[in-house]
C-alpha cells in the first residue's frame, strides 16, 4: 500500500472523471488497456471494487467515490509539485507570443513591450496583430489581449478594464472647422465612420441619431488606418480615451455624449500558467495595461 504506483491513481482520477477508459485515454495520451490494467492493479491492491463497469461506463462505487477525493487531493499536489519545480529550473528567457488587436499592437504594446526589455533582456516577444479572436487552444499565441470575455473553459482570464470610448478630432480640423458645443452639432461635421462594420451607427442610433454609412464621409474598416485618418484631420472620430488623450495631435471633444465602454481581457491557457516566461510577461502586461487604461 505505502508504494503505491502513482500511474495507478493518476489513471483512476483521470476514469472517475471521464468516466470511461476512452475518454480518459484521449487525456492521458495513453491506451485504453493501459488505463483498463491500472484500474485493475488499484483494486487488487486496496481490496475494493472502485467502478461498475456497464453500459453507461465506469460509475464510482461507494468505496470509489470516497476514495476519489483523497486520489484527487493526492493530485493536486502533484500537479502543483510539478508547477513548483518548473518555475524554479525554469529561466525567464527565451519567446513569448502575444496576440492583440491592431489598434493595442501598433500604438499600445510597442513602448510597453520596450519597457519589459529593459527589465528582461532575454525574452524575446512576437506581436500578432489580429483583429481576430486568436485560439489560445491552438497555441496561437501564449498570451492574448481581447476586447471580448474569453469563453474557452481551459483559458485563465483576468480583466485589465473597461476602457472609456470618447469622441475625439484632430487639433488641425477642429480649428479649421470649429469645436462642436453639444451632440447634436456632431453630424453637422464630417464623421469618419466604418464601412462594412455597423458598430457605430448602432452607437449613432442609441444616441439619437438615425444614419447610415453615406453620414460618414471617410470610412474604413481597419482599425490602424481609423486612426491615423482621425489624426490627418479627416474629421471627428471615436476612440479609446487614452489612446487620444496621449496624442499631442488630438483632442477629445463632446465629453457628455454616452458611449459604451470597451472590456479589456489577458487572457492565456491554464497550461502555460507554469512557464515563469510566460508567467512574467502576463503579470507585466497586465500591470502596465491597468496604468494605461486608467489614464
Amino acid at each position: 500500500m505505502a508504494d503505491l504506483d502513482w500511474n495507478l491513481i493518476r489513471s483512476f482520477i483521470a476514469v472517475a472523471e471521464t468516466g470511461s477508459l476512452s475518454a480518459a485515454a484521449r487525456r492521458l495520451t495513453a491506451s485504453q488497456p493501459t488505463l483498463g490494467r491500472h484500474v485493475a492493479e488499484l483494486e487488487q491492491a486496496l481490496g475494493v471494487v472502485l467502478f461498475r463497469r456497464g453500459r453507461r461506463g465506469y460509475e464510482l462505487t461507494e468505496q470509489g467515490i470516497a476514495l476519489f477525493e483523497r486520489a484527487r487531493a493526492v493530485g493536486h499536489a502533484a500537479n502543483a509539485f510539478a508547477r513548483l519545480a518548473a518555475g524554479a529550473t525554469e529561466q525567464v528567457a527565451g519567446s513569448v507570443r502575444i496576440a492583440a488587436s491592431e489598434v493595442v499592437s501598433a500604438y499600445v504594446l510597442p513602448p510597453i513591450m520596450a519597457r519589459l526589455g529593459l527589465e528582461e533582456p532575454a525574452i524575446e516577444v512576437e506581436i500578432v496583430a489580429s483583429n481576430q479572436v486568436e485560439n489560445l487552444l491552438r497555441r496561437d499565441a501564449d498570451i492574448a489581449v481581447r476586447m471580448v470575455a474569453p469563453a474557452q473553459q481551459d483559458l485563465v482570464a483576468r480583466k485589465i478594464a473597461d476602457l472609456p470610448l470618447v469622441a475625439c478630432a484632430a487639433r488641425s480640423y477642429l480649428d479649421r472647422r470649429g469645436r462642436p458645443e453639444k451632440p447634436e452639432d456632431m453630424f453637422a461635421h464630417d464623421v469618419i465612420g466604418y464601412d462594412r462594420a455597423g458598430e457605430i451607427i448602432q452607437v449613432s442610433a442609441a444616441l439619437g441619431f438615425n444614419v447610415d454609412r453615406h453620414a460618414f464621409r471617410f470610412r474604413t474598416d481597419n482599425q490602424i488606418v481609423y486612426w491615423e485618418a482621425i489624426r490627418a484631420g479627416n474629421g471627428i472620430g471615436f476612440s479609446q480615451r487614452a489612446l487620444a488623450g496621449r496624442d499631442p495631435l488630438v483632442e477629445t471633444i463632446l465629453p457628455e455624449l454616452a458611449l459604451p465602454t470597451l472590456p479589456m481581457w489577458l487572457a492565456m491557457h491554464r497550461d502555460v500558467r507554469t512557464s515563469a516566461r510566460v508567467r512574467r510577461v502576463a503579470d507585466f502586461l497586465f500591470a502596465e495595461l491597468k496604468r494605461y487604461a486608467a489614464v
